[in-house]
């Protein structure tokens, strides 16, 4: 046997009870026995007595071994209460929030429509709250006055994002703009988007663009009259074909030999549908490198895609075909925003320089950032509008006198057209796509509304709960769109992020820099369907209002009508 680990020796003999030292005469020593002879004689006792002391040391392991385990359970139990509690006597108590399970936290007592969950816990803590998800700690903001801590006064800490696994991958592991940290590269690409590629000259010259596809999809609402048709299923194709006329160009988009514009739009679908599922490698992050639900690989192989694509479309830039589509485009005051991009990478002592990862993070953000919400936001309008019949006769009296009924919508139209703005604004105000917006991640750790912020801690800026206080809005719940168009007094209704009672689109540093041409493209659609149809439900529907969470939230069911045709002049669907 070897000899016992002197750890354990030191244990048992403090458990020896200490006898008083009394001196005692010397011991003889007595020279050891003769080595026993070979046979089952001699060896009987000392066999006897090897048996006896492993049956005592294997005993003792074993009692060791349990006493460990038992400390480790309650250190672990204790670390965990206290990480609940406080961060310390020296510095404010961490928010008030529920306490949820060892490991993994409060996961198993929420549903799938976080928000509603969030909103309900608002209600009970305050404006502030912790909640641990797995092992991570999550900070809900709940109030208009404390998202203005979080977007203003401490905007510099709370710039910086805590991306999920599958934002880092079709961000180039956040080379991109909306899940980069807040450093020198983010700030150079947010300029390069908002003041070079949608900038007001450039979303002008490629208005043809959106007004070729918004004609497109008006020709085959019209082929479908009498038939119930997928709201979703139009507007998601509809959005999609704009941007990538607007990023290839509607010659290469259509003139491509590889139909690189319907495995786009199959990238782009799929990436959503994977992103829109619930990664466990998010939530606890030391399974991340494992990635047992297989997120990772499966978004990198729709990245392949995208590359390839990509790769592809380059290649086609270059080549004959592709320098004749560009040279018309320029004779006509068109130019798509890869060419832009680019003309902006070949730059490479400029400041406003980027490189090609860039450059494909910034097209990604522009697909994802732009498909599925852009779409969602039309449908819940719509919806919206179709159910209340004053609104629905509010926003088509508009249009017959800014537009006429014998003429059809452009985007000139589209400043004059306060009512239907006001629509999309009270529909940004009860369905924003991002009930929480992006998460953020403070650099370092803070105080907000009198409870410690750790660092590296998950915020979410519950802006659902935020724009359907009862304390900001009057009759919250109500789908009222006169209320945006009262600019009396101090309140500014738009989308810049300074009214932190109303910020869909975020505030601060990290507000989204694609709102002009989002509702350029939402404004055209819409306003187009509703000039352009009537409609109405299939026999025995009703209008649904359920939700879906994801990426961006959307109906739980789709918007299924029936057009019929509400222009005299057939030759207007043309």
């Amino acid at each position: 046997m070897p000899d016992s680990d002197p750890s354990e020796a030191s244990s048992v003999a403090s458990q020896v009870p200490v006898v008083p030292h009394t001196p005692s005469p010397p011991v003889p020593v007595t020279p050891p026995p003769p080595a026993a002879q070979s046979g089952s004689h001699g060896h009987s006792q000392p066999h006897a007595e090897n048996a006896s002391a492993d049956r005592r040391q294997s005993s003792m392991k074993d009692e060791l071994v349990v006493v460990g385990l038992a400390f480790v359970v309650m250190t672990l139990a204790t670390s965990w209460y206290k990480r609940t509690t406080s961060t310390g006597t020296s510095t404010p108590p961490l928010p008030p929030g529920p306490k949820g399970l060892p490991v993994v936290g409060y996961f198993p007592f929420l549903g799938p429509n976080l928000h509603h969950e969030f909103a309900k816990m608002a209600n009970h803590y305050g404006p502030i709250f912790k909640i641990y998800l797995g092992s991570k700690l999550h900070v809900v903001v709940n109030s208009a006055e404390l998202a203005k801590v979080v977007t203003g006064e401490q905007d510099e800490i709370f710039a910086n994002r805590d991306p999920h696994t599958a934002g880092l991958v079709t961000s180039y592991n956040a080379n991109d703009v909306a899940w980069a940290p807040n450093n020198g590269n983010r700030r150079k690409l947010r300029k390069v988007l908002v003041y070079e590629v949608l900038s007001n000259v450039n979303l002008e010259a490629s208005h043809s663009y959106r007004r070729y596809e918004v004609r497109k999809t008006i020709k085959d609402v019209y082929d479908s009259i009498g038939k119930p048709v997928d709201i979703n299923e139009i507007l998601f194709l509809t959005v999609m074909n704009i941007l990538t006329s607007i990023v290839w160009g509607k010659g290469l988009a259509e003139g491509s030999k590889y139909g690189f514009s319907v495995e786009i739009r199959d990238v782009v679908s799929r990436i959503v549908e994977i992103a829109e599922g619930l990664n466990m490698s998010d939530f606890f992050p030391v399974l991340a490198r494992f990635d047992l639900q297989g997120v990772k690989k499966k978004m990198e192989d729709q990245m392949k895609r995208f590359d390839q694509i990509f790769e592809t479309t380059i290649k086609e830039r270059t080549g004959s075909k592709s320098a004749l589509i560009g040279e018309k485009d320029k004779q006509e005051g068109k130019k798509d925003l890869l060419q832009i991009l680019l003309e902006l990478k070949d730059q490479d002592t400029m400041p406003n320089s980027i490189n090609m990862t860039q450059l494909k993070a910034l097209i990604v953000d522009m697909f994802l950032g732009g498909v599925d919400a852009t779409s969602a936001m039309v449908e819940w309008a719509m919806t919206e509008i179709l159910r209340n019949t004053k609104v629905m006769t509010k926003v088509q009296d508009e249009l017959a006198e800014v537009v006429g009924l014998n003429n059809i919508v452009e985007e000139s139209h589209l400043p004059k057209l306060k009512y239907l703005d006001a629509v999309f604004k009270e529909t940004f105000r009860l369905h924003p796509p991002l009930p929480f917006l992006l998460p953020r991640a403070p650099n370092r750790t803070c105080t907000v509304g009198g409870y410690t912020v750790p660092k590296g801690s998950t915020i979410f800026l519950n802006v659902w709960a935020i724009q359907r206080d009862p304390k900001y809005w009057d009759n919250p719940s109500e789908f009222n769109p006169e209320r945006f168009l009262n600019y009396e007094g101090l309140e500014k209704w738009d989308y810049s992020g300074t009214n932190l009672k109303f910020f869909p689109f975020g505030s601060g540093r990290r507000r989204c820099p694609g709102i002009s041409l989002g509702e350029k493209m939402m404004m055209h659609i819409l306003a187009s369907l509703m000039h352009s149809f009537e409609w109405r439900l299939p026999e025995g529907e009703e209008y649904d209002l359920s939700e879906k969470f994801g990426i961006a939230m959307k109906k739980k069911r789709p918007l299924i009508v029936i057009p019929s045709q509400r222009l005299i002049d057939d030759n207007m669907y043309l």
